[in-house]
């Protein structure tokens, strides 16, 4: 299953948390896609996610919002 999130209109901490309970979900089959803009969240959700063990790939949609694509394994 691919979760969604768009969190564009979302100021942290919100995506935080949003995102925290999304990844309880996420089994090895599974993928997360979450698009953020607010700086908190661009410094935040990397870090978190690399403290907890997530994979992630990060990408530039535009000059504001960045695309996290993030899995259980490589």
């Amino acid at each position: 299953m691919i979760y969604k999130y768009d969190a564009t209109q979302d100021k942290c901490p919100v995506p935080l948390v949003n995102l925290r309970l999304m990844l309880r979900k996420l089994t090895s089959a599974d993928r997360c896609l979450i698009r953020i803009c607010d700086s908190g969240s661009k410094q935040d959700i990397p870090k978190l996610l690399a403290k907890k063990g997530f994979y992630f790939e990060q990408r530039n949609i535009d000059k504001d919002v960045v695309e996290l694509i993030i899995t259980t394994e490589k």
